[in-house]
């Protein structure tokens, strides 16, 4: 049955004895009690630090812990001044829903600003509250996306595929467009919360991309803002972003047909205007595991290679074949091969009229093994260092867009362009 609304009748009724606040604060959370508290005693502290003559609400958004995140939540003291709302959302499971939540509340209260942080933040401080709010109280902007200092390793599916698409598609570069952390003003909450999204998978995830695509392609002003160091619960793209891989290519290529008229007529892209300088520090080490993704790629090779060379064009087919031979001491995917098949995979998806999700499954070892390239090329540098590949590999999508309407008009490429 569908939700007409994310938020429960107890929500409702706290909201309605709030009537109105300045800023709200969400935090969509599931099975965080080892870090729920933290970012609640981070957000409390800016909001009170920076932020104290206004009046200002914290949503603890959750999705159904099985854990105490609720009862930790809700027994952390906050300032006497401030408000705070721990309720578990309405909606199919995921984060999307959560921030549904979190947009209504805006929209109830009428905020000036509203800002979202994820609930397993270890680095998050109460200068973040502000980096985020401030661009929007004070500056008009409508929607502030982060940029953090990540290690090199932190972000493969960001540094390989959604900076590089969104960048191409719509002309602004924006970092960290699923970065989660987020501020966004009144009027693009109650346009996020009134969308016809909340039925589809963009409530189980990929709201994060869903959120800056709509942002730009709705003319929304955008903005940056540095946070620094980010540490989080990061994970091995080996074991664990196969999954996360599918789900925002899936939201990509959805957004890409939704937005087609304006994605064609975008040529190059501008920077957004960034704030703060976020300060320094060296990034935690992310642990990969190289052979194992190299493995994962090869067994792929093994299993799909006929389908992969049934919709990539011989001179992509080509790169995959050459790389399956690799080991790990000399593998190779280059850039050039990875730009191509995710064009050519774009263009497959948009003439695949069923089981779109399985054909995202059969290439995800292709992730893989752009992931391990990335990681043997950057093996030994900085992520400062890794970082100007990031944006050498951004710069190559951008040049070849033109082969992308291409391959986007004819339909599954067969034949590569020279």
């Amino acid at each position: 049955m569908p939700f007409y609304t994310a938020l429960r009748g107890y929500t409702n009724k706290r909201l309605e004895e709030i009537a109105e606040a300045d800023i709200l604060v969400g935090i969509p959370c599931y099975n965080n009690e080892t870090t729920i508290a933290h970012v609640i005693q981070m957000v409390t502290h800016g909001l009170a630090d920076h932020y104290g003559d206004k009046r200002a609400v914290i949503l603890v958004a959750d999705g159904g812990s099985t854990d105490d995140t609720r009862e930790v939540a809700k027994e952390f003291e906050i300032k006497p001044w401030q408000e705070k709302i721990v309720s578990i959302y309405r909606g199919l499971p995921g984060k999307g829903s959560a921030l549904r939540a979190v947009f209504e509340a805006a929209a109830r209260l009428k905020v000036t600003a509203c800002a979202m942080v994820d609930s397993d933040l270890r680095s998050i401080t109460g200068d973040w509250v502000k980096a985020l709010i401030d661009p929007v109280m004070t500056k008009g902007y409508q929607y502030v996306s982060p940029v953090y200092l990540r290690h090199k390793y932190d972000g493969t599916i960001t540094n390989n595929i959604v900076y590089n698409l969104t960048r191409a598609l719509y002309g602004k570069r924006v970092r960290q467009p699923i970065g989660g952390d987020f501020a966004i003003s009144r009027d693009l909450a109650k346009f996020y919360a009134e969308q016809d999204v909340w039925q589809s998978e963009v409530a189980r995830f990929g709201i994060d991309i869903w959120m800056t695509t709509s942002a730009i392609t709705q003319g929304f002003k955008v903005c940056q803002a540095n946070l620094g160091l980010k540490v989080h619960d990061a994970k091995d793209p080996a074991s664990h972003l196969g999954p996360m891989f599918r789900q925002v290519i899936w939201t990509l290529f959805n957004l890409m047909e939704r937005y087609e008229g304006v994605w064609k007529n975008v040529q190059g892209s501008e920077p957004v205007e960034t704030f703060g300088n976020g300060g320094g520090g060296e990034p935690e080490p992310v642990n990969v595991n190289l052979e194992a993704m190299i493995e994962n790629f090869q067994s792929g090779y093994r299993n799909f290679s006929p389908l992969w060379k049934d919709i990539f064009c011989g001179e992509c087919f080509k790169s995959i074949e050459a790389a399956s031979t690799m080991d790990t001491g000399n593998f190779n995917f280059p850039t050039s091969a990875w730009i191509q098949i995710l064009y050519e995979l774009a263009a497959t998806y948009h003439s695949w009229d069923q089981h779109r999700m399985r054909l995202l499954d059969l290439v995800t070892p292709l992730y893989y093994a752009r992931v391990a390239s990335f990681v043997r090329q950057s093996w030994d540098m900085t992520s400062a260092e890794a970082e100007q590949l990031v944006e050498e590999q951004a710069q190559e999508f951008e040049d070849h867009k033109d082969y992308l309407i291409k391959v986007w008009s004819q339909g599954p490429a067969k034949t590569c362009a020279t």
